[in-house]
């Protein structure tokens, strides 16, 4: 494992249906949180996952999925009440997914091992009542000790319109060190801002590092600072993109976190103060692990050994 401080990361936990042009249906393990942590788990990183899912058949392949992958589960994240989440992922010809949920999140309190160095979250968990709140709970008290990462992954459908969530997605913003989201969120959110606009926004509402993924055409990302970089994608076939923004967030972390600007309160002054090529070797280590993802069906998660 890396040599960091505990990673939490707080989300949903469910299975993907996933629906092929041909017909073809596959469930795979899934929610945008949870990729992101068995992304980090496979990458070395010792990972805990705060979640729900249910007792039922899925849930048990669930949890079996996350912890043959090295993921820890904290404590509730079990649930006697509830069935397992699912989302029908229905790809296009094109390898692009559209969702359709059913979702359970009545999330317990978070219990943050000790000395947590990070914590993730993102998408649905972040927005979706009542558990919502207990989110925003665990990132204020992991802050105390650590660095925060968050990708609001949009999903209009179930978070309702821009003006709602928008101030949501602004408040986590100011709680997070590190903001990764895709150029189709911030068209959905800011429908007359540039992403540049949106980035500059952002960092100064608190966050030190803000990327944006533009599909195929890349990333672009912007620093508290002011520096600003541009990187090409890095895919030379696509399967399908069940995953891939989750694997490139997972990249971005675990790049960072190798370089000591994320991973405790003391890493928080190392972000802001570093260098382009610091966060430029982050950003090229996010755009190699989504790149492999892509060639795999599903939410594929590759190793160091891969993306090296």
């Amino acid at each position: 494992m890396s040599a960091t401080a505990p990673i939490v990361v707080v989300g949903e936990l469910l299975v993907d249906i996933v629906s092929h042009p041909d017909g073809h249906t596959a469930e795979h393990v899934g929610g945008s949180p949870t990729n992101v942590a068995i992304g980090l788990s496979r990458l070395d990183h010792d990972t805990h996952l705060a979640c729900l899912v249910g007792l039922d058949t899925r849930g048990r392949h669930c949890v079996e999925h996350v912890e043959s992958a090295g993921v820890h589960l904290l404590p509730g994240s079990i649930s006697e009440q509830h069935p397992t989440s699912t989302a029908l992922a229905t790809i296009d010809d094109s390898g692009a997914a559209t969702y359709v949920f059913d979702l359970y999140w009545t999330l317990p309190p978070v219990q943050l091992p000790a000395g947590v160095g990070h914590i993730h979250t993102g998408s649905i968990a972040t927005t979706l009542e009542p558990g919502e709140a207990e989110v925003t709970d665990a990132l204020r008290r992991g802050r105390e000790t650590g660095t925060v990462s968050y990708d609001p992954n949009i999903r209009p459908t179930i978070m309702g319109s821009p003006d709602l969530v928008r101030p949501r997605v602004e408040e986590l913003v100011g709680l997070s060190d590190v903001v990764k989201c895709s150029d189709d969120d911030l068209t959905w959110l800011y429908p007359d801002l540039t992403p540049a606009d949106v980035m500059a926004a952002w960092t100064d509402l608190g966050a030190a590092l803000v990327v944006v993924t533009l599909g195929g055409k890349g990333v672009t990302w912007c620093t508290a600072a002011g520096d600003t970089g541009t990187e090409p994608a890095r895919v030379r076939e696509i399967v399908d993109t069940v995953g891939a923004g989750d694997s490139f967030m997972a990249g971005l972390v675990s790049g960072l976190l190798d370089a000591g600007l994320l991973g405790g309160d003391d890493a928080r002054d190392r972000l802001r103060a570093a260098s382009a090529d610091e966060v430029a070797a982050a950003v090229d280590r996010a755009l190699r692990t989504s790149g492999i993802t892509v060639r795999r069906t599903g939410a594929y998660a590759p190793t160091r050994e891969e993306i090296a």
